[in-house]
């Protein structure tokens, strides 16, 4: 079966960093763009950063844009988030998700998405 596992959550000051890892297996990984997303509690799901199935584009919430950056390795199965410059607004749980590469290029929609892991927390204090 499909899995994908985070890692790499913890708590940090703000202005740190955390580079989180999602590990995947029972899917045919380079086929798949991956997505991050988060979700604080009392908060809907939201999009944070996509790559594509190759590791070569890439998209990113407004809010992440220039402090997280999304890569994969297709060698791996693993796709990563290094974050820097943390703000206590991104404290929440964050979770990958693998979506099959259509002709309709990459989602920002969770329910775009196939499969996803059980979620990794990050937590920034002031």
């Amino acid at each position: 079966q499909v899995q994908l596992i985070e890692s790499g959550g913890g708590l940090v000051q703000a202005g740190g960093s955390l580079r989180l890892s999602c590990a995947a297996s029972g899917l045919t990984f380079r086929i798949y763009d991956m997505g991050w997303f988060r979700q604080a509690p009392g908060k809907e799901r939201e999009f944070v950063a996509v790559v594509n199935s190759g590791g070569g584009v890439t998209n990113y919430a407004i809010s992440v844009k220039g402090r997280f950056t999304i890569s994969r390795d297709n060698a791996k199965n693993t796709v990563y988030l290094q974050m820097n410059s943390l703000k206590p607004e991104d404290t929440a749980n964050y979770y990958c998700a693998a979506n099959r590469v259509t002709y309709r290029g990459l989602q920002v929609e969770p329910s775009k998405y196939d499969y996803w892991g059980q979620g990794t927390q990050v937590s920034i204090s002031s």
